[in-house]
């Protein structure tokens, strides 16, 4: 399998220098060639089968050519070992729970199975790497639990001052070793130009070698696909299924869209969104309007210029049209999230999560415009890490696991950078790896 990138100007390249590189040299982002269909009798198969076991059918699918089958096996074991459990809300509307893993996150699935990735595919003696994320929430904590300790990878997670809850930022900003915090005085928008940056810094580049673990990497990309072969596979019936996707940087959405390439039936989706609406208005009047990102309860969606939307129109080359017969948008206040909280609680003794609440809510525009039938919101963060919105709604006291309050109680260890490139460039620099390098090189020249 070859990968490509979105802006057309680079040549196809094979799957390491994609996971290494991140964004193509010609600034566009990678996805796959081409998107071979599962014939119906491997779909039929993955009926009831276990996440794991639907993860390595798909994984040989889409990676046969690159790992031996026991590789497989192996990074399967080790990366995705938990659940994704589908849970009936009412008839027919089921929440995908993708919070089952150790950051309870459903950016678990992803971040993991890059790292293991990653690891089986890097050359250990090859100069370090410096895998760099901006962070609007889970996305820090994912990478760092999943890239700690990697040998040879040093992993930078640049994040919004007070744009985190102290939850998420304890997850990655206590590890310390090979993962470094650096909390940038702007939005995440500021943060993730920060690493388009870094990646477009030429200079840098030849001092440094960078990669990212952001849902621009395809690495992160892929995985994502399996769960939702395995939320069909959980439904009792071969129906096409709706899914609604809680989204802000939308490589989520992304995912589901390469599902269905790869012959899932669903009937469509709802890109839902909080008030960071930009999807949602490119789908109502064609225009793409980058806005800065506006604060929300639900802040892992807090985008104003999401960059997975560039994926979507490579998709559909760039047919409007075409993407509005498979997307529908729906935006959220606040307010409307805080009563979806409260009305689920009230009615299911079920607690969502301001950003499952957002996808929950999105299940009403998707069934008003693809139809009725068997609907999948997707759940993607433990209603603890959105604590006190969650316990002020519900009225109720919620247990924090013994994972969650020992990285509250850890030391906080983070380096304050203004929103410019040289200040991260500098902290880069600066690292006892990158030193090391300069100074090899300073010696071979001479």
């Amino acid at each position: 399998m070859k990968y490509v990138s979105t802006k057309g100007h680079s040549p196809p390249t094979n799957l390491l220098t994609a996971l290494t590189e991140g964004i193509a040299p010609d600034g566009g982002l990678y996805l796959p060639e081409l998107f071979p269909t599962l014939d119906s009798t491997t779909l039929h198969r993955m009926k009831g089968l276990p996440f794991s076991e639907v993860s390595r059918i798909i994984s040989q699918h889409l990676l046969g050519g690159e790992l031996q089958s026991k590789n497989l096996d192996e990074l399967i074991h080790e990366s995705l070992n938990f659940t994704t459990p589908l849970c009936e809300y009412q008839k027919d509307i089921f929440g995908l729970e993708l919070f089952h893993g150790p950051t309870l996150s459903f950016k678990d699935v992803g971040a993991r199975f890059l790292a293991h990735l990653l690891d089986f595919l890097r050359d250990k003696d090859d100069q370090p790497l410096y895998i760099l994320v901006a962070t609007s929430g889970d996305t820090g904590s994912a990478v760092a639990q999943g890239f700690f300790d990697k040998e040879g990878i040093q992993t930078v997670i640049l994040f919004p001052s007070k744009g985190v809850t102290p939850l998420q930022e304890s997850q990655f900003a206590t590890l310390g070793g090979n993962v470094h915090a650096l909390e940038v005085s702007g939005t995440f928008d500021d943060c993730q130009r920060l690493v388009k940056s870094a990646f477009l810094d030429h200079e840098l580049n030849k001092k440094i070698k960078l990669g990212s673990a952001n849902s621009i990497n395809i690495g992160r990309l892929l995985p994502q696909i399996f769960y939702y072969f395995h939320a069909y596979g959980q439904l009792s019936a071969d129906r096409e299924t709706l899914f609604s996707v809680p989204s802000g940087n939308f490589g989520n959405l992304t995912a589901g869209l390469i599902a269905k390439r790869l012959g899932l039936p669903v009937r469509g989706f709802t890109a839902a969104t909080n008030i960071n609406d930009t999807v949602p208005e490119y789908l109502n009047t064609g225009l793409v309007r980058p806005r800065k990102s506006v604060p929300t309860i639900s802040n892992a969606m807090d985008v104003g210029d999401p960059s997975n939307l560039a994926r979507i129109e490579y998709l559909y080359q760039n047919d409007l049209a075409n993407i509005r017969r498979d997307i529908v948008g729906s935006v959220h206040s606040d307010e409307e999230t805080r009563a979806c909280i409260r009305k689920v609680y009230e009615s299911t003794g079920k607690i969502l999560d301001p950003h499952s609440a957002v996808g929950y809510l999105g299940i009403k525009s998707g069934i008003s415009r693809f139809g009725p039938g068997p609907s999948v919101f997707l759940m993607t963060a433990h209603p603890i890490k959105f604590r006190e919105t969650v316990e002020q709604e519900t009225n109720c006291v919620m247990t924090v696991p013994e994972s969650i309050s020992s990285a509250l109680s850890s030391k906080r260890q983070v380096v304050p950078i203004g929103p410019n490139v040289s200040e991260l460039r500098e902290f880069l620099l600066g690292q006892p790896q990158s030193r090391q390098k300069h100074q090899s090189n300073f010696q071979e020249a001479n």
